[in-house]
């Protein structure tokens, strides 16, 4: 039996590996456009599929029997083709998002839940919360009633809930609401897996507020979905291995530390034991300007070499599974911080500073600047 995930765009998808572990076969991306989907849909060599945007409510549409969770939410991510040819349809992701509630430690019990996207996801949200007797439930959509410029009137809301793909790879820069002004949350949940850490999530944590992105959700639906490809039950311990072997697999490890003190050749190292990708950011910035950085630094400034940096850290953090370089100066910059947070564990570097390698290094030229960098950098 061929089985498989469908989408438009697929090529990021973490599925195939949590399938993999979670013991399935092969599984395959099948990338279609909406005018191929009555071919896929028929096509009997497929014997059972998920779906993920934008074909969920197509998929529900095309299905011959239907689950229940599966029409109140209006939309279908996991279909098996029956042994007469006809479509069986569920959605999985309320189980899953049910899941990633509890690993988040979300009651909706008498909240106030506002819900970002007033799509497919959206409404398999809504009806997750309602079924666990959230108070009062707000949508919150680009044009509708409740819209991003009267905001203000739900700044009381306890749990937020992001299903929207603002800030989804590749716009990871871009975040969908400003948290600072809600001040009664409990937790925030964003649907988004990729990054791992979207700067809604990064905003939650620095508030101080309890937060999860959506790998756990990723994860159960899987298995929610393997149980229904396959016809046998799977353990729920299972969502649990799969999240830390994906997060152990897809986390980059990020080395920061002072200029001089390694990180270069610790990441070379590291990159070659591992049999990951290795980034080293002052190379990436040389390869992108064509000059050396003490030439950056002589003919243009710091402030150029910096904004060069930051372009740099931007374009690594986007990675995963990598090992990255920094620059001893790129920890100073906040968004290349939230850069390099977003899909990566951070890892300092400490090397006594009279040890400190300083040739070719501009603003490292002896010990009296190494301290003061280290000063300033400290922190």
């Amino acid at each position: 039996m061929r089985y498989g995930l469908l989408g438009r765009t697929l090529s990021h998808s973490l599925s195939p590996e949590i399938h993999a572990l979670l013991g399935g076969p092969d599984y395959e991306l099948f990338e279609r456009e909406e005018k191929d989907l009555p071919a896929f849909f028929a096509d009997a060599s497929i014997g059972a599929f998920n779906v993920t945007i934008p074909y969920k409510v197509a998929a529900f549409h095309a299905c011959d029997t239907l689950s229940d969770t599966a029409k109140n939410i209006g939309s279908v991510n996991t279909v098996v083709r029956n042994a007469d040819g006809t479509l069986f349809g569920d959605n999985t992701d309320a189980y899953g998002f049910l899941y990633l509630a509890r690993q988040a430690g979300a009651d909706f019990q008498r909240k106030k839940v506002l819900v970002l996207g007033s799509g497919g996801a959206s409404r398999m949200v809504q009806t997750v919360c309602a079924d666990c007797g959230a108070k009062e439930i707000v949508v919150v959509s680009r044009s509708g009633e409740n819209n991003y410029e009267n905001l203000h009137r739900h700044f009381d809301a306890q749990i937020l809930v992001n299903t929207t793909p603002v800030g989804m790879y590749p716009n990871n820069d871009a975040s969908p609401v400003d948290l600072a002004p809600f001040r009664s949350l409990e937790c925030v949940l964003d649907l988004i897996y990729n990054p791992m850490r979207t700067r809604l999530l990064a905003q939650a944590e620095r508030l101080g507020i309890p937060c999860r992105n959506g790998l756990p959700m990723l994860a159960a639906q899987a298995l929610r979905s393997a149980e229904r490809f396959f016809n046998k039950e799977l353990d729920e311990a299972l969502i649990d291995s799969v999240c830390r072997s994906v997060t152990l697999s897809q986390e980059n490890i990020v080395l920061i530390g002072m200029p001089g003190c390694g990180k270069s050749t610790v990441a070379a190292a590291l990159a070659s034991a591992l049999g990951r990708k290795m980034i080293d950011l002052d190379d990436e910035i040389v390869k992108a300007d064509g000059r050396t950085i003490p030439e950056i630094f002589s003919a243009d400034g710091e402030s150029v070499f910096r904004a060069l940096e930051t372009r740099a850290a931007k374009d690594a953090g986007k990675h995963l599974g990598a090992v990255i370089a920094t620059g001893g100066g790129c920890v100073m910059n906040e968004e290349n911080r939230l850069a390099l947070m977003q899909n990566g564990v951070i890892i300092y570097l400490k090397r006594p500073l009279a040890s400190l390698a300083t040739s070719g290094r501009p603003l490292s030229k002896d010990s009296a600047a190494i301290q003061k960098i280290f000063d300033t950098r400290k922190e």
